[in-house]
């Protein structure tokens, strides 16, 4: 399973992103206000706040899908203007092709000019058994569970092997023993490629599961409440005493006692 694979020291010396002073306006709708927070090279970052904070405006402005009114986004030091194929994105709908099958939908991120895979059917091959499809293939998208579209979501953002992989609340419409599953691969995955991920939820249990570092966001306007530092081995046991003090310091952090997806 996967291990914090650098120091906190190191990781202060290897800024992968940088948010600086971030905002976004939507007519009357002011969705960030002066975000501003670093994500270091290889570190699993989540980002935790209620509905209406913002989270997916700011995983767009990093995606390059969307430009701040404000501030700027860099990464590697530079500015970020346009999409990448350096930075891949998993969305929290499936967002498939219903024509195309499993290896159809994955190969879609590899039809492009700009890929320089020698053999890109060996690359599909490749990312069928590395998110665990084998046998599935040629299934479509009609045949498969949830769980088995967002891992084809997963493969696909992964085919041309990028340095940032952003998640915008990918197992929110699974259960939760899919859930749980899907957890331990992609933290499996993350471990074998050493991508630096941004993912975004607002469940602060599957934030304490999967992050390095979270940080929590608050609403109207968006704004970086406070960011918290995971420190537990994986796997993580959702029962132990050090993990329900993070979980609770959190909702703290955030206001309520509940789980901010009831907000």
């Amino acid at each position: 399973m996967a291990m914090n694979k650098l120091s906190s020291t190191a990781r202060e010396s290897s800024q992968k992103i940088s948010i600086r002073s971030v905002s976004k306006a939507y007519e009357s709708t002011h969705a960030l206000d002066e975000v501003s927070f670093s994500v270091s090279e290889g570190e699993f970052c989540c980002v935790v706040g209620p509905s209406g904070c913002g989270k997916t405006t700011l995983l767009r402005a990093i995606a390059g899908l969307d430009d701040p009114d404000s501030g700027s986004i860099l990464v590697d030091g530079d500015p970020v203007t346009e999409p990448s194929l350096n930075r891949g994105m998993v969305f929290q709908e499936y967002a498939l092709f219903p024509w195309r099958t499993v290896r159809g939908n994955i190969r879609f991120g590899l039809d492009r000019p700009a890929c320089a895979c020698a053999d890109c059917e060996a690359r599909v091959r490749e990312l069928v058994d590395l998110v665990g499809l084998d046998g599935f293939e040629d299934a479509y998208p009609k045949e498969l569970s949830g769980g088995m579209k967002q891992r084809v979501g997963i493969a696909r953002a992964l085919a041309v092997d990028p340095e940032i992989l952003l998640m915008d609340e990918p197992f929110g419409s699974v259960d939760a023993r899919t859930r749980d599953r899907l957890h331990a691969e992609l933290l499996d995955i993350w471990a074998q490629t050493e991508q630096t991920v941004v993912f975004i939820t607002h469940d602060i249990d599957e934030a304490v599961t999967l992050a390095d570092r979270v940080v929590v966001m608050d609403a109207d306007p968006g704004t970086v409440q406070s960011t918290i530092s995971i420190d537990l081995e994986r796997p993580r046991e959702r029962t132990a005493h050090e993990f329900v003090d993070y979980v609770a310091r959190i909702r703290d952090e955030l206001g309520s006692p509940r789980d901010i997806s009831q907000k």
